[in-house]
């Protein structure tokens, strides 16, 4: 369940003038304090995204990354077990495995 933040409009309560809650995604945004039954407005929040950052990363998570090398030259720097190293376009045997790497 998610997190909303909230922040009174007024003075704010005893407890603060901002809260979090947590909510349903389907249930109606607050209009008042659950404390002090005062009028509030749901705030946009701060959020951290983490994405792989190196070409170890990638690997670790399943990815794969083509480094163009040449014209229908790609480099797979990601490259896992028999895999190829290179992929050239015109070569379908040195296209990436993706099923071993695709699951549901």
């Amino acid at each position: 369940m998610p997190i909303y933040e909230y922040e009174h409009i007024g003075a704010g309560c005893p407890k603060g003038k901002s809260f979090e809650i947590s909510q349903p995604m389907s249930s109606e945004k607050l209009a008042v304090c659950p404390e002090c039954g005062e009028p509030v407005k749901r705030i946009i929040s701060l959020f951290s995204v983490s994405t792989p950052k190196t070409n170890s990363d990638l690997k670790s998570h399943g990815f794969t990354k083509l480094v163009r090398r040449d014209n229908g030259v790609y480099e797979n720097v990601t490259a896992t077990g028999k895999e190829s190293k290179i992929w050239d376009a015109r070569k379908p045997e040195t296209m990436p495995d993706l099923k071993s790497k695709i699951r549901d």
